[in-house]
């Protein structure tokens, strides 16, 4: 059944940067705080960086209560599962931190997701994780579920904007700057992407 893993390479590598998506879980420390679940997708937005450590591109959305979470506390567990060929779910339980556009370390974070056009997508933070616990169960509950294709929608809508729209848009919006539960967010106003030539 379950089996605790002392790093994330091999076989448990390779399952979790085969799976189309994954899903994240944060909370605030307040015991009344909302718990948050967020799946998330898009191929080459998630990336192993080293046997304990891993990253994903957090892009624009209408919220931003992972970030709200791991600027309180860290807490955050990562899940992915198999929904095609034999039954697994693995989750890396850790601590996680928003690296922003504007931190020294974001254009090097960059160089992880080479197959991505990150100016397409309204990207935000790199969100980094290290592992403090990985585990895999047996999955035998998960249905089987076939993947087509990532969708259009989200470059379709946010390749249209620019920094400056893009950091409008983010005010605009009651629960980015601020959580649900009244957390600081995503700091504004928004800073310039870094070129490529950057990284």
């Amino acid at each position: 059944m379950g089996k605790t893993h002392e790093r994330i390479d091999g076989r448990l590598r390779t399952f979790i940067e085969e799976q189309h998506m994954f899903f994240t879980a944060t909370a605030p420390l307040g015991e009344e705080g909302t718990v948050n679940l967020s799946p998330k997708g898009m191929s080459g937005s998630f990336a192993v960086v080293d046997e304990r450590t891993v990253a994903y591109l957090d892009f624009a959305g209408s919220n931003a209560e992972t970030i709200a979470h791991l600027r309180e506390n860290g807490r955050i567990t990562l899940m992915w599962c198999a929904f095609q060929g034999p039954p697994n779910i693995v989750r890396v339980h850790g601590r996680g931190e928003p690296v922003f556009r504007d931190d020294p370390r974001f254009p090097a974070l960059l160089g992880h997701f080479p197959t991505v056009d990150h100016t397409q997508h309204g990207l935000r933070a790199v969100i980094v994780v290290t592992a403090d616990l990985i585990r895999d169960t047996c999955g035998y509950a998960v249905p089987f579920m076939s993947y087509d294709e990532d969708r259009p929608l989200h470059s379709g809508r946010f390749a249209r904007e620019d920094d400056e729209s893009l950091s409008r848009y983010f005010e605009s919006k009651a629960d980015i700057a601020t959580s649900i539960d009244g957390l600081p967010g995503l700091p504004l106003p928004l800073p310039v992407l870094p070129s490529p030539a950057a990284g």
